[in-house]
């Protein structure tokens, strides 16, 4: 989906997760279920951006919920041109089948060194056979 060009950086930065359950690092037993994720980064803008930080809120099935910040994503801050995308695997480690993740990313608008906030919208991490 492509945004209009005068639309705000933030609508023009879409970003698109694909979970997947990782059976072959969980245990059961130990109550540890891992989850990898895929996430790529859409620049619809005509403008370079850099991915500067990274806020996750993962929502585990116990109601538990995990805040995670930091730097760039897996150990780097890319910078994202006009028309490209970004791509990284990344996991999760949760103490239940079930769970949501959510968050954002600070970008800055490198011609500007405008900060702004990319929503990432919930998307739920499950492990098989769970329907919840």
């Amino acid at each position: 989906m492509t945004q209009a060009p005068d639309s705000p950086l933030e609508r023009q930065v879409l970003v698109d997760v694909e979970p997947a359950f990782r059976d072959d690092e969980s245990s059961r037993d130990e109550s540890r279920y891992v989850f990898s994720y895929t996430v790529t980064i859409h620049n619809h803008s005509r403008r370079s951006v850099q991915l500067l930080a990274r806020h996750w809120r993962i929502t585990q099935g116990s109601g538990k919920v995990q805040e995670v910040r930091g730097k760039g994503v897996v150990g780097q801050q890319p910078l994202i041109g006009p028309g490209q995308t970004f791509r990284y695997t990344s996991r999760a480690i949760l103490d239940g089948p079930v769970g949501v993740m959510e968050g954002a990313y600070t970008c800055v608008d490198t011609a500007s060194q405008r900060p702004f906030e990319v929503a990432i919208a919930p998307f739920r991490l499950a492990g098989p056979n769970q329907v919840h």
